[in-house]
């Protein structure tokens, strides 16, 4: 006899102190009261089954049923033994080399900064994750390749990958870099600092950093954060974990992928280049696309400050507007605007729609999407580092129009393009342009 049962709570209880007989004498009629806990509901035998012999029709082998059943089996068995003895050979495929590689095996200088003191230029380069330093007069000859630099700070020790930011101490000489997309760092190292060496300092900064400026007076260190929208403030010496004195962030703020800083001390200014991509983090779909900009806040501004005034529209010809430099004794703001491959140049008290009072632009200027630049006041000189073209060119401080450069620091054959890969998240091809595209 079969029989089904609804076990609940009560009737484990009795099974456990040995009251089988009562559970089997229980009427599924009795009377039963709200207890709060399961219940027992009832048992009851299943109905007999009415059958002669066997439960089941015996098949003999010389069935035709059967043995088509049986070469079925003996096939899918046979294919399993086959898939096995394939899954236990070496992969060809994954032993194979690339048919090719896309890669630039060249520096590529995203930002640049002159050690006055010492008579030293400073270039970033984002794509070997080096810093590498030249003599200021380096001036490399249209037949070579390359000028080798005194010396290279970069390895796995130095903690320097898609470094972006750069700062020159002008007392000390120490070198302060910008860590953008992975590492979150700052760190800063000393003058003569060269090779696969660990930093003397290094910040954990908010992740997407990019730019910097130093209050020398106030000993006070700038940084724009693009993801966040915001410009954090630490001490200059700040180290570990320390937290930002404060911070300028919000809606009011109008802070748009900031990239590049600079301060004016003399006016007690901050200027700020933003790409153009605003979005709220915290509020899904917030993100819109705004003109590039450069805007001006009080030095001290924190919170939700809005801007003393904006530059931007279209005679400004920003576009993707990277680092900035402020002139304070010419009184103009220098940007190395990327995506125009120029160097536009406003007065420190323009704003909206403004037309630049010089540009620099043209063949003959060398300049390919330039990122990083610096005014050096002692020797009258403008120095842009060129990520298009693994250049840094060199210009009379007031140069505009096609002026070709001065002196050229080069690491890579003339007319080599760069191929500016940056941190590629992906990779499509594109059957229609016969092209691949990477995203950076």
């Amino acid at each position: 006899m079969g029989a089904w049962v609804l076990w609940t709570g009560e009737a484990r209880q009795a099974l456990r102190s040995g009251r089988e007989d009562n559970l089997k004498t229980s009427s599924p009629i009795a009377p039963l009261r709200p207890t709060g806990y399961p219940q027992l509901v009832s048992i009851e035998p299943l109905p007999e089954m009415e059958t002669d012999g066997e439960m089941c029709q015996w098949v003999p082998a010389s069935s035709q049923t059967r043995l088509v059943a049986l070469l079925q089996q003996e096939r899918l068995a046979a294919r399993a033994v086959s898939a096995s003895a394939a899954d236990t050979r070496t992969s060809v495929a994954l032993e194979r080399p690339p048919l090719r590689v896309i890669r630039d095996s060249f520096p590529t200088y995203s930002a640049v900064a002159v050690d006055v003191k010492n008579n030293e230029i400073v270039l970033q380069d984002e794509n070997l994750f080096q810093i590498m330093v030249y003599d200021r007069t380096a001036n490399t000859p249209p037949t070579a390749s390359m000028t080798e630099p005194k010396r290279v700070i970069g390895g796995t020790e130095a903690k320097i990958e898609f470094n972006c930011g750069l700062y020159v101490d002008p007392q000390t000489g120490d070198i302060y870099t910008v860590s953008n997309d992975t590492l979150d760092t700052m760190a800063v190292f000393s003058r003569n600092a060269r090779g696969n060496v660990r930093p003397d300092r290094q910040l954990h900064t908010p992740h997407g950093t990019y730019g910097i400026a130093v209050d020398e007076g106030a000993q006070e260190l700038y940084l724009t954060v693009q993801h966040e929208n915001a410009v954090v403030v630490y001490r200059k010496m700040a180290q570990g974990e320390e937290k930002p004195v404060r911070t300028l962030e919000g809606p009011q703020v109008q802070l748009a992928d900031p990239h590049g800083i600079a301060i004016d001390t003399k006016n007690k200014w901050m200027f700020v280049a933003n790409y153009g991509n605003a979005k709220n983090r915290k509020i899904p779909g917030s993100g819109t696309f705004v003109p590039p900009s450069i805007t001006v806040y009080p030095l001290q501004a924190s919170g939700n400050t809005p801007p003393l005034r904006t530059i931007a529209g279209p005679n400004t010809t920003l576009n993707w507007p990277a680092h900035i430099y402020v002139d304070q004794e010419q009184g103009e703001v220098f940007v190395a605007n990327d995506g125009d491959n120029s160097i536009v140049v406003f007065r420190v008290t323009d704003s909206g729609n403004a037309a630049p009072t010089r540009v620099l632009k043209g063949p003959k200027t060398q300049i390919k999407n330039p990122t990083g630049l610096f005014v050096d006041a002692v020797h009258n000189e403008l120095v842009v580092a060129n990520m298009g073209n693994h250049s840094a060119t060199v210009y009379p401080r007031t140069a505009q129009g096609d002026t070709p450069p001065a002196r050229t620091i080069r690491n890579g054959p003339v007319g080599k393009p760069a191929l500016m890969i940056g941190n590629p998240g992906s990779v499509a091809y594109d059957t229609k342009r016969d092209a691949i595209i990477v995203p950076n």
